[in-house]
């Protein structure tokens, strides 16, 4: 009877799609059940995210939850930097967990603040100004 409740799942979810995002980065993933491989943009994982900084955050979501070699994750990756990136990868592979088994996953990632979207952006030039907050030198005469 397990067995059959678990070959369902596996059938019910045949591609999860999510997305997340982190300053003007977007991350679109396609997350389905396999060995384990995380592709980004046509690329491994270790190739496009070459700092081992980076590597963990975008498996922290997977690792917290104990399904490393589930799932296989194809990335799409635009706009901002690496780090960015790698932020909005890590919240769309949370929100697709998500979407596997809510009940157990969201606790753990929730904990971790993982599901929270980071909305801190970069703050706009302003006229009459050098930068966002730095004016121009001021001189008496």
């Amino acid at each position: 009877m397990l067995r059959k409740n678990l070959k369902h799942l596996t059938f019910k979810m045949e591609v999860i799609n999510t997305s997340g995002r982190r300053k003007t980065s977007v991350a679109r993933i396609y997350m389905t059940p396999g060995s384990g491989t995380i592709t980004v943009n046509k690329k491994g994982v270790e190739e496009f995210f070459p700092t081992l900084s980076l590597q963990y955050k975008v498996r922290q979501p997977l690792e917290l939850c104990e399904v490393g070699g589930t799932y296989d994750i194809k990335a799409v990756l635009s706009g901002g930097g690496t780090t960015g990136q790698a932020e909005a990868l890590r919240l769309a592979i949370a929100k697709a967990l998500l979407k596997v088994d809510e009940e157990q996953y969201r606790p753990i990632l929730r904990k971790e603040g993982l599901l929270t979207r980071d909305n801190r952006m970069v703050e706009r030039k302003k006229p009459g100004q050098k930068k966002a907050r730095k004016k121009f030198q001021f001189s008496k005469r």
